[in-house]
């Protein structure tokens, strides 16, 4: 404590430039991360795929898979660019304490009495902000959707759809943001210095809340979940689950093919009681043993503790950052170097520090998915052990396929980007001999290949 408190008094220095580091470290990043594009976007452009590829894509699915990877790279670079003129708008004219004061004058005039207090102005500030970014966002996401994904196939979802699903998760955030922003204000204005280890204790009865409500009452709101119908792949998972002592409580199909072609499969739920979710898209476009391969990876994340000990590592990372908030809270220059001299609001200040942590959260990122990709290579070798090397290769390709994936990367775009490992390092270390019949899309899947989830995939 006294460590955090004389850490806080050394940074908080009237006049320091805060404003010009944190747009100093945006432009840093911004420009650092499209280095790597540019790398990325190299390997993009070659003609050939990968030699422990040649013999399982065709040269047409690889043109495509290219052709798909370079018109997001180009969508990327014109959204940061977008996202970048966003930030330092925002910064350079001051738009959040003019915002902060203008729904100041909103609860002033309009609030009800007794309903005037900080954490009052607070919720209509974020939820007006929050507000004006969606709206201001809404081309490059429409774009992302219904021209780019449209363009290669993938997008099933219709326009009404995508606002039914906007308005949905407004409302959603309204409703379940309103309390816990709530909580979050009032525990640090009642619970003085040390107010960091009760938003920690906070922080973990949330998750847990969250991981009991969120089948229950918000994925619903979305998709349909259906219990798998009997048959072989039913039992092959209930083999799966009853070999490792997986505590699988229910299995369910889920339709993701309502939105778009991509597909996923995942477990949720509390250690006592799991459930599995597969995508209605994975069962179509699999053999009965590759879907059961997918999730004899899967359950190997989960045998071998990597699910664990990866909510562990983030139950420290949000432990680190609300200890390092405190050292940020009271300081006023901060506030004043973004134009907040009268007062110091503490979402102002959360937001603030977030933008002067920049740097090492692009340090924890890069560990992250160098640990990430550690734990997929172990989970892919769970597998193998268990004799589903054949069957998860085969998988792989497929959705690599489905998917028009990158078939390979920049070592350092990769490093930085990538969570997974990419295909043929994959590949590789299951000990693919490549000797399968050159894989045809069109025999697989009809003649529109379909993505792959994103999130954690395979």
């Amino acid at each position: 404590m006294d460590y955090l408190r004389a850490l806080g008094q050394f940074l908080d220095r009237p006049g320091f430039p805060w404003k010009k580091l944190i747009i100093t470290f945006q432009v840093a990043q911004y420009v650092f991360e499209g280095f790597l594009s540019f790398r990325q976007y190299r390997m993009l452009q070659q003609t050939r795929p990968p030699k422990t590829l040649e013999g399982e894509v065709d040269q047409e699915t690889f043109d495509k898979s290219q052709a798909y990877g370079r018109a997001k790279a180009r969508f990327g670079s014109i959204s940061g660019i977008y996202s970048q003129i966003q930030n330092f708008g925002t910064i350079y004219y001051d738009l959040l304490p003019r915002l902060w004061d203008l729904t100041g004058t909103w609860l002033f005039r309009y609030g009800p009495y007794g309903f005037t207090g900080e954490i009052t102005h607070t919720l209509i500030f974020f939820f007006t902000y929050n507000l004006i970014t969606t709206i201001i966002n809404l081309p490059v996401a429409y774009y992302s959707t219904f021209v780019l994904e449209e363009k290669f196939g993938f997008n099933k979802s219709t326009v009404r759809l995508w606002v039914t699903d906007l308005l949905k998760g407004q409302a959603l955030g309204i409703a379940l943001g309103t309390p816990l922003l709530s909580a979050f204000l009032a525990i640090v204005q009642k619970t003085g210095n040390s107010f960091f280890y009760y938003l920690f204790l906070f922080g973990i009865s949330v998750q847990l809340f969250a991981i009991t409500i969120y089948p229950i009452a918000i994925l619903p709101l979305f998709n349909k979940l259906s219990p798998l119908k009997e048959g072989d792949l039913k039992t092959g998972v209930e083999a799966l689950a009853k070999r490792l002592e997986f505590p699988l409580k229910e299995l369910f199909v889920i339709d993701g093919s309502k939105r778009s072609a991509h597909s996923n499969a995942y477990f949720y739920g509390l250690p006592w009681k799991k459930h599995i979710v597969i995508y209605d898209t994975l069962i179509e476009k699999s053999e009965t043993e590759e879907v059961v391969a997918v999730l004899s990876h899967e359950l190997g994340h989960w045998s071998l503790s990597h699910t664990t000990k990866l909510f562990g590592i983030a139950q420290f990372h949000m432990f680190y950052i609300f200890a390092l908030f405190s050292v940020f809270i009271n300081n006023r220059s901060l506030y004043q170097s973004f134009g907040f001299h009268k007062e110091f609001p503490i979402i102002i200040g959360f937001i603030l520090f977030s933008e002067a942590l920049a740097p090492m959260d692009m340090v924890i990122k890069l560990l992250m998915n160098v640990l990430s990709r550690k734990f997929e290579f172990e989970a892919d070798e769970f597998a193998v052990k268990l004799g589903y090397s054949t069957q998860l290769a085969k998988s792989l390709i497929k959705l690599q396929i489905q998917n028009l994936s990158t078939m390979d990367a920049d070592w350092m775009y990769a490093s930085y980007h990538f969570s997974h490992p990419i295909l043929p390092e994959r590949l590789g270390a299951l000990g693919w001999s490549g000797k399968e019949k050159k894989a045809d899309p069109k025999a697989m899947f009809g003649e529109k290949p379909g993505p792959v989830a994103t999130g954690r995939e395979l």
